[in-house]
């Protein structure tokens, strides 16, 4: 049965954010020749435990995203046509300034450099998002978020895991509470279709690294932070989970 053209453009889009978290780090710029592709390589000995490829990438990867999804938490706060919608963008906002200042926090002690901007592809969901309006801003910024944040939930769980950095360990709990806090009030929305965001999350396309690589940051600039908000009353560490119904 030939596909419908909404059908396509879901598919193809949905898959595009599949690798919005992805192919983030600097190892030219970070004075690192990138000469191999395990990512266990330690790349310095410092104070806190031995840094690893995947732990800096890790920390810009966390970094980038608040880049992004931190404005767009803003957009759903003024743009969300539901209290459900308004409550999501607010835990996106609370949730990342929290990982950007443990971010920009924690970066200097293990010499990593820290993006200033999105990359060109999360630069792209905000745009999408931002044309939209009404009922279909809401649906289109939750698939997307839905997608992206289920995308970097097993990296997060990974790199807690296998960390021996006490730094990037205490990053990653804090992530791994934030991000299970938003995929929550992601679905509270109850615009999640779950079949398709499995589907988008398993089948990522392959697109160039350009587009997945934040710029780097020009010589001097000064770090950009996303700015707390201690006025919106919201608590982002990781939420108690609903009980199932029981049958009778």
């Amino acid at each position: 049965m030939p596909l419908s053209r909404n059908t396509i453009a879901t598919v193809f889009v949905g898959g595009a954010l599949a690798l919005t978290l992805s192919a983030l780090a600097y190892p030219a710029m970070l004075g690192i020749e990138n000469t191999a592709t395990n990512t266990s390589r330690i790349i310095a000995n410092t104070q806190y435990g031995p840094l690893t490829e995947a732990d800096r990438d890790f920390v810009v990867k966390v970094r980038a995203a608040g880049l992004w999804e931190y404005p767009l938490g803003e957009m759903a706060m003024a743009r969300g046509t539901t209290k459900e919608m308004k409550e999501a963008g607010e835990h996106l906002v609370v949730g990342h300034a929290g990982l950007d200042t443990m971010c920009r926090k924690i970066a200097p002690e293990l010499n990593i450099t820290l993006p200033n901007q999105a990359s060109p592809q999360q630069q792209q969901f905000v745009a999408t998002v931002d044309s939209k309006s009404g009922r279909e801003f809401d649906s289109t910024a939750v698939s997307i978020m839905r997608v992206t944040h289920g995308q970097i939930f097993p990296t997060i769980a990974k790199i807690r895991a296998s960390t021996e950095n006490t730094l990037v360990r205490q990053l990653a709990d804090l992530a791994n509470d934030t991000v299970l806090d938003h995929i929550t009030v992601l679905e509270n929305t109850g615009l999640v279709n779950y079949d398709q965001v499995n589907f988008q999350q398993t089948t990522p396309p392959k697109l160039p690294k350009g587009q997945l690589t934040p710029p780097a940051p020009q010589p001097g600039a000064p770090l950009v932070a996303l700015t707390p908000r201690p006025d919106l009353d919201v608590n982002t560490s990781s939420p108690t989970p609903t009980p199932s119904p029981t049958a009778e």
